[in-house]
């Protein structure tokens, strides 16, 4: 039988060769650090000492707070006061933007609180019995000072009887329903009383002025016993005839009226500055003593306020 032959295969070695490209990445990046190296060496040998007390305070701090540092510590001629007065620019008027921001926000604000009271008092008025009867003598909108709320007389119901500053009782009756709501809000108050353009004779030196002022005062007492706070009053005045409701015909009953007028804030803070007191209300007659005060309580509790009389010196209670 044939042997098989038997075949060996051998490798040839092969010294040398390719081993990659790593080595130049290495080394290229070994080069550059050295070029930077010797950069910053020949920077430092040539810089002065404040330069270098420069350098050394933005590396501590790098905000340039430390003493001896600075936010731009290689001076480009100019670049950085550029910046400085840019960057106050545009704080200046970003500060001025958000004041403006915050004033229209709290404008619309109290805005929305007008229309919300606008509502509610629509509301009490369709509710009220009291007010239901004479919702045709309440006129409320609201105007640049607030909110306002006008009773007028009507033919036949006045608010008052002819030249006095004493309330009807129902008119009484109206300003107790309405200082419910009035009461609950933080607004100042302002009360002006109107009257037509038909001469008051009653008595000497006593003309519509004291008789409209009279009447706004009257108002201003049956509001507070209603439930309005005192201090919440800012203002009470008189304007007679000088601001008619129907121009057209300045004795019809409409021009006789009290206007209550829930101040926004800044129609309160003029009144404030106007004032020039220090906030302190202004109320056009001599505010009544607590014995008038008491007077009036057990009148009105008793009934005799309905009695007829002659219309009030300034500064006497009445009902």
């Amino acid at each position: 039988m044939d042997e098989q032959p038997i075949i060996i295969k051998r490798k040839k070695k092969v010294v040398g060769g390719h081993h990659g490209g790593s080595w130049k990445v290495a080394f290229a990046d070994f080069a550059t650090a050295m070029m930077a190296f010797f950069l910053v060496l020949w920077l430092t040998s040539t810089a002065s000492p404040e330069q270098k007390l420069a350098v050394e305070g933005y590396f501590r701090d790098p905000i340039g707070f430390t003493e001896g540092g600075t936010p731009n510590p290689v001076d480009l001629e100019g670049s950085a006061s550029v910046i400085n007065e840019a960057t106050q620019d545009v704080e200046a008027n970003q500060i001025q933007l958000q004041d403006e921001v915050v004033e229209e926000l709290a404008d619309t604000l109290e805005q929305r609180r007008m229309e919300e009271l606008f509502q509610e008092l629509k509301k009490r008025i369709e509710e009220s019995e009291t007010l239901q009867q004479f919702k045709d003598q309440l006129l409320i909108d609201i105007t640049d000072e607030g909110l306002r709320i006008q009773i007028v007389d009507r033919t036949g119901r006045p608010m008052f009887d002819s030249g006095r500053a004493e309330l009807k009782y129902y008119s009484q009756e109206i300003l107790f329903e309405l200082a419910k709501t009035l009461g609950s809000v933080n607004n100042k108050l302002s009360i002006t009383g109107h009257t037509d353009a038909t001469p008051f004779n009653g008595r000497p030196g006593y003309t519509n002025w004291e008789l409209s002022a009279d009447r706004a005062n009257t108002a201003r007492r049956a509001l507070v016993a209603g439930g309005v706070r005192p201090e919440q009053i800012a203002r009470v005045v008189g304007l007679a005839d000088s601001v008619l409701f129907d121009q057209e015909n300045p004795t019809a009953p409409v021009n006789r009226r009290i206007s209550i007028i829930v101040l926004n804030q800044k129609a309160a803070d003029d009144i404030r500055s106007s004032a020039g007191r220090g906030g302190v209300p202004v109320i056009d007659l001599t505010r009544p003593t607590e014995a008038q005060e008491s007077q009036a309580r057990e009148k009105l509790e008793s009934g005799d306020w309905l009695q007829e009389r002659e219309a009030p010196a300034p500064g006497e209670l009445n009902w």
